[in-house]
């Protein structure tokens, strides 16, 4: 049986008003290399720049074609030894921990929250959206981690204050709301399941992409930190992260490069040495690199985060 020949037009006529032009989709292409190469020039600029050596910078600038490279700013980073890499596993130990911690927390508080059979929901909303307009301060919160809680000078200092964020339990209730139908929890309820099996077995694999979006958040936030590390440690520096390093290794240069004629004829001797330019763009190399290598595992999931509000509608 064959379809009639206005039907077959009509069909075709529906693809081609769905379907771009190849001259269209090659424009689209274009726009889309231009865009993505305008995003990673910058990092790229870094790059160069923490290869520049410091006569190109004084002679002609910033430029992406220096007059001689140097790895003088990465000698002088490494110098630090056994600090550097210790530092690095602080950071990832302290990213881990807190991450999971903070998304563990994230999905118990937001789980009730899209249940509409929780009595409490009302209050436990207000609860937390309150504390996104009005805050403690930073002397109170200081004093209540310090004193009261007991976080200084240990792994707890650098995690506990960054746990929970309303904001993200918002994102996260949110996407409750939109991917998960109440009728799948009914179900499960009906065939014997349990609350904590339920969230689990049930609810857990449909909101993939809203994990995945909020533990790259809060990674971002616990591996760009440093304000905590400055507040909390006081004696125990073993356990600096990256951050904290690398900012006290700038400040101390900044230090030497604008007081070296006041501390004598060594220091000058060292500060003209010192990569005080290039040494910026090489840390920021040192930062940005462990972070970016970890976005290509959750770029599918955040896409997906991003893309079911329109694939629902």
């Amino acid at each position: 049986m064959t379809n009639h020949p206005s039907r077959r037009r009509r069909r075709a006529g529906s693809a081609t008003l769905n379907r771009f032009s190849r001259r269209a989709q090659a424009v689209f292409h274009i726009i889309l290399a231009v865009f993505s190469l305008l995003c990673i020039l910058p990092f790229l600029f870094v790059i160069i720049i923490s290869f520049t050596s410091e006569d190109s910078i004084r002679q002609i600038g910033y430029s992406f074609r220096p007059l001689s490279l140097s790895t003088q700013a990465y000698t002088y980073t490494l110098q630090l030894g056994d600090a550097l890499w210790r530092s690095y596993f602080n950071s990832f130990l302290i990213t881990i921990i807190g991450t999971f911690l903070s998304v563990v927390l994230t999905l118990l508080y937001a789980y009730p929250l899209f249940r509409r059979d929780f009595r409490f929901r009302g209050f436990f909303n207000f609860f937390s959206f309150f504390t996104m307009i009005f805050g403690g301060g930073l002397v109170p919160t200081f004093v209540i981690c310090k004193s009261v809680l007991k976080l200084s000078d240990n792994y707890a200092a650098l995690i506990v204050p960054m746990l929970f964020s309303p904001f993200n339990v918002i994102i996260m209730r949110t996407f409750f709301q939109t991917s998960v139908p109440m009728e799948l929890i009914e179900a499960a309820t009906i065939d014997g399941s349990g609350e904590y099996s339920t969230l689990v077995r049930i609810v857990l694999p449909v909101v993939k992409p809203a994990i995945a979006t909020i533990a790259l958040l809060v990674s971002l936030g616990y591996w760009n930190e440093w304000f905590l590390s400055l507040l909390y440690l006081n004696k125990n520096m073993d356990i600096m992260p990256l951050q904290y390093l690398l900012m006290r290794m700038q400040r101390n240069a900044d230090f030497l490069a604008r007081n070296a004629s006041m501390l004598g004829a060594d220091a000058s001797k060292a500060a003209a040495q010192l990569p005080s330019q290039t040494l910026k763009m090489a840390l920021v190399v040192f930062i940005v690199v462990p972070i970016a290598c970890a976005y290509p595992f959750f770029q599918r999931y955040v896409v997906a985060g991003l893309t079911i509000g329109s694939v629902k509608g």
